[in-house]
């Protein structure tokens, strides 16, 4: 009897080694495909986020250290730094003017600090009609001049960012940012649209993210490109991504986008944290398309989300520098210094740091 025991014993004892060893091969070895949600930071429990990453126990301007409280003293102005802050003072009320004591008329003495809220202004928008204005010589409309032709001139309207259509630069930035950024689809986006009060179709929204994206993004892409390959090192990273329609290759074929990046003085980084960091948000996006529907299209969003990624990395507000290229329109003659001046890392745009 005590040798079938040790016998069990061993059997349960090999049996729970081999699981383990078992787990630990899957986990290391196993295919990303596998792993679970909770392996991206941030993308747990979405529909209760705001019960799982509530804590009661900390408020928001205390932080614990060891075992006592201290408040933060400046917690707020780095919190909000660049928002523009309007002061509230709150006046007495006319009837508490007058001394409780002696009656006597009360006067000013000072203002004290109690609080500080932080006001949402939803977006909104407005329909902006440009008319030109034509002026003509009332000389020459009468014969006196020299032409026998009456001269006009016009004054110079801008030219529309995408065909005749409405589309803006900060109408077609947020689009991209929403986009590309907060991995808004475009089915969303034209709910919000219809909140605002603009009817917008997702044929009309992904016309505009191509447009732009190849007249004026290209060329700035194709700049960066032309830097990178001065570099001596680069890092890189990729994932996948299925492509329905690719010459040559069949729709089940997976296909990968790359992402490369390089430090300011061309020097290799130890790990490759960053290149990994900047691809992610690609690959969590990916959730919410699965595949794309031709080469065409991998190649505008690559572009879209090359400029999300290098404004990120310069630490620039991402709609404030789409807009900005938006408004300035890149083309292809444009020469290197031109070019360079709508770089993220031209010391002018730090006026569009960390705000809109």
């Amino acid at each position: 009897m005590t040798e079938l025991i040790k016998s069990l014993r061993l059997i349960i004892d090999e049996k729970a080694f081999q699981e383990q060893v078992d787990y630990l091969t899957k986990k290391l070895f196993g295919s990303s495909s596998e792993r679970r949600t909770d392996d991206i930071p941030g993308q747990q429990n979405l529909f209760d986020e705001a019960e799982v990453e509530q804590d009661l126990f900390l408020l928001e301007e205390q932080t614990i250290i060891r075992k006592h409280t201290r408040k933060k003293k400046a917690a707020h102005e780095d919190l909000f730094k660049g928002l523009q802050v309007e002061k509230a003072v709150i006046p007495l009320l006319e009837e508490d003017h007058v001394c409780p004591v002696c009656s006597m008329q009360m006067v000013l003495i000072g203002e004290e600090y109690v609080h500080r809220e932080l006001e949402f202004i939803p977006a909104t928008c407005k329909v902006i009609e440009y008319y030109s204005q034509s002026y003509g010589c009332p000389s020459c409309k009468d014969g006196l001049g020299d032409t026998e032709k009456p001269v006009i001139v016009k004054s110079q309207v801008p030219q529309a960012l995408a065909g005749k259509g409405p589309a803006s630069s900060s109408a077609v930035a947020w689009t991209m940012y929403q986009r590309y950024a907060n991995r808004l689809p475009l089915y969303r986006q034209k709910k919000d649209w219809k909140q605002y009060g603009a009817q917008i179709s997702r044929t009309t929204l992904a016309n505009r993210i191509i447009h732009c994206s190849r007249n004026y993004f290209q060329p700035m892409y194709d700049y960066f490109h032309r830097e990178l390959l001065k570099r001596s090192f680069a890092m890189a990273d990729a994932t996948r991504i299925q492509v329905l329609k690719e010459e040559d290759r069949r729709a089940q074929v997976q296909s990968f986008i790359w992402l490369f990046r390089s430090d300011e003085d061309g020097r290799c980084s130890f790990t490759n944290n960053l290149s990994e960091n900047a691809i992610r948000p690609f690959a969590v996006g990916r959730k919410n398309w699965l595949f794309s529907n031709s080469v065409e299209g991998d190649n505008t969003s690559a572009v879209v989300y090359t400029m999300v990624e290098i404004t990120k990395a310069h630490d620039l507000n991402i709609y404030g520098y789409l807009k900005f290229l938006l408004d300035h329109q890149p083309t292809k003659v444009m020469t290197e210094d031109q070019l360079k001046e709508l770089t993220p890392w031209n010391k002018k745009l730090q006026s569009i740091k960390n705000r809109m």
